[in-house]
């Protein structure tokens, strides 16, 4: 994917006939996703840019990208720096450029679809302060002038087994709509995707390796729900599913609908973080009266119930046996010269692909060899394709979708022998790994307070990393989930027992290699004499995921007693899980690469 200047002509000569000076162009969709379908990927069809995160401002002679520190180096090679300037956001902001780039009194449009109202509000102050003019679209610009735009998803929606679930999506409501009942709503506006399909426990493959439907929904305090889908992707199986209290209309009637229920005079729950500010618009001025809270279904998603949890434990025993064989396989063939990061790619899916209930890499694999591993989020595609080099580290980042679980992992192995700085820094990120996995904390610590703990080993030598320690994962839904997070400057959500993190410290030398140890890890409240002094409620973290980690990278002589012993008790019991789902040289393979150090 690169930068394709007759995209920026068609916009600039479409914005010309909308009377328009400049267009905003975000990430995501009209659901606020990270991960978007193909269809929204407008960003990267006008820019080139293939990350994850990140925005564009287009003006009549100029145009820049932004980006967070982790696509520094991929904004370099797939974004002509002639069309767009590069900025890192913290840096230069994107509103801040537009105020110092765009004409004085010109008029800048956005996509309310793909915008927050609290982004709305700062950008109105910023413009009026600059001399801007903020103007809502009614429909994106770039979609007049996208001529192969992909057509939205028609995959099927089906309903999760209970089983998976841990409950029906009828207790999941109705204890939203006590929650309703208690704040004094009538309704709740419910438009994040996961949170859509967790309250109806329905999935579907409408994003990439994110099991979900393109849908919005309505959940009411007297426990009725109108879930807004393109009818033609539910079966009369699934309507009955969802039993007599859930009404589905066409995905295209949401606006109407919410129009409908401002007509009535309701007070409805909205989300100032995940609701697009043209809900807030038609609510307003349909005269509902707006309730600001958090989307219902956050929280108890995000907490998981024991099914789910029992889950994510057992599908990460089974995926834990695919990254065994995977990298039992990488140290036998990789020395050959014969493997490249996208055959890399395909043979960890093959191995997945093996284990009972799996459905879907929960993201695109980063395999990344040598100088690609200091890309954080690098993607491997035909032309950036490296083979894995002798004398250099490999590093692979990769999870599953199972019907029980959400995996989430990344090993760092070396082809040939590691330098001496290679072992060095990769024991300090192991360092970090298991200071922030054998954490303690009390009752009401949020992820902000424990980043620092993962990043010291890292701070002592000089070093760190751009991107956060710890991001919340969904069960058999997003790999990224809020709204817990372990991160510097994160928000002040406290951690809570039945959370599923990330613990990931990493370490990037631009050009040369890239490290992360990753582990999923679920909080849990400590017992006995660990639980601290009465009243105080002491927390820690389960580790869920069970493979090797290299142990050829470790400096036995930077680890303290009780870093070994967590790493050699951890190895113990990675071969006691895994082995029984292993054979043959894997097996031997295992029993070395879990032996004790």
């Amino acid at each position: 994917m690169t930068t394709n200047p007759d995209h920026i002509k068609a916009l600039r000569a479409e914005l010309a006939n909308r009377d328009l000076d400049g267009f905003i162009v975000p990430l995501t969709d009209e659901h606020m996703s990270e991960y978007v379908g193909s269809y929204a990927e407008r960003l990267g069809w006008l820019t080139g840019f293939g990350g994850s995160a990140g925005n564009a401002a287009v003006l009549m002679d100029k145009g820049a990208i932004f980006i967070d520190g982790r696509y520094t180096l991929q904004v370099a090679d797939q974004v002509d720096g002639n069309v767009f300037e590069h900025h890192h956001f913290q840096e230069m902001p994107l509103l801040t450029w537009l105020a110092d780039n765009a004409p004085a009194g010109g008029s800048v449009g956005y996509d309310p679809e793909l915008a927050t109202v609290t982004w709305v509000e700062t950008a109105e102050a910023a413009f009026e302060k600059a001399g801007l003019n903020l103007v809502p679209t009614d429909s994106n610009p770039i979609d007049a002038v996208w001529a192969d735009r992909p057509a939205e998803p028609m995959a099927p929606v089906f309903v999760l087994d209970d089983k998976y679930a841990g409950r029906t999506a009828a207790e999941k409501r109705a204890d939203i709509a006590e929650v309703l009942g208690h704040e004094g709503a009538d309704a709740a506006v419910v438009t994040m995707l996961d949170s859509v399909a967790w309250a109806f426990n329905i999935r579907a493959d409408d994003v990439l390796n994110t099991p979900v439907a393109h849908a919005f929904a309505v959940l009411r305090a007297d426990e009725s729900a109108t879930l807004f889908v393109n009818l033609e992707k539910m079966s009369p199986e699934v309507r009955t599913a969802l039993g007599n209290k859930v009404s589905v209309e066409p995905r295209g009637a949401f606006y109407e609908h919410l129009a409908g229920i401002g007509a009535a005079g309701r007070r409805v729950l909205v989300d100032r973080a995940t609701n697009n500010a043209k809900i807030f618009d038609v609510l307003n001025a349909s005269g509902a009266t707006l309730q600001e809270g958090q989307d219902p279904c956050i929280l108890p998603k995000a907490i998981k119930n024991r099914t789910e949890q029992q889950g994510a434990r057992d599908a990460h025993v089974r995926d834990g046996a695919a990254i065994t064989e995977f990298l039992h396989w990488v140290s036998v063939e990789a020395p050959k010269g014969t493997v490249d990061e996208l055959k890399g790619v395909a043979k960890l899916w093959s191995f997945r692909q093996k284990r009972d209930l799996i459905q879907d890499n929960s993201f695109d694999t980063i395999s990344a060899s040598g100088p690609n591993g200091a890309h954080c989020h690098y993607r491997v595609d035909e032309d950036s394709n490296r083979p894995l080099d002798m004398d250099s580290l490999y590093l692979v980042d990769s999870g599953g979708q199972y019907f029980d679980g959400t995996t989430d992992i990344t090993r760092t192995m070396p082809v040939g022998a590691p330098t001496d700085e290679m072992r060095e820094n990769f024991t300090r990120v192991l360092k970090g790994h298991i200071a922030l996995a054998t954490a303690k904390f009390p009752k009401g610590t949020s992820g902000a307070a424990l980043d620092s703990l993962a990043r010291r080993p890292l701070w002592d030598a000089g070093l760190d990393y751009d991107h956060g320690t710890g991001h919340g994962v969904g069960a058999y839904l997003a790999v990224h989930e809020g709204p817990q997070r372990i991160a510097k400057g994160s928000s002040d959500v406290p951690l809570e027992p039945g959370m599923i993190l990330s613990n990931e410290p990493g370490y990037y030398k631009a050009g040369e290699y890239g490290i992360r140890i990753e582990n999923l890890v679920l909080v849990k409240a400590l017992e006995g004499a660990e639980a601290g002094e009465p009243g105080r409620h002491m927390m820690g973290f389960e580790t869920l995921t069970h493979a090797p980690i290299e142990r050829s990278l470790v400096d036995v002589d930077l680890m303290s007693e009780a870093e070994l012993e967590w790493l050699n008790a951890y190895h113990a019991d990675v071969f006691a899980k895994i082995s029984p789902l292993v054979e043959g040289e894997a097996l031997a393979w295992l029993e070395a690469a879990t032996a004790t150090l």
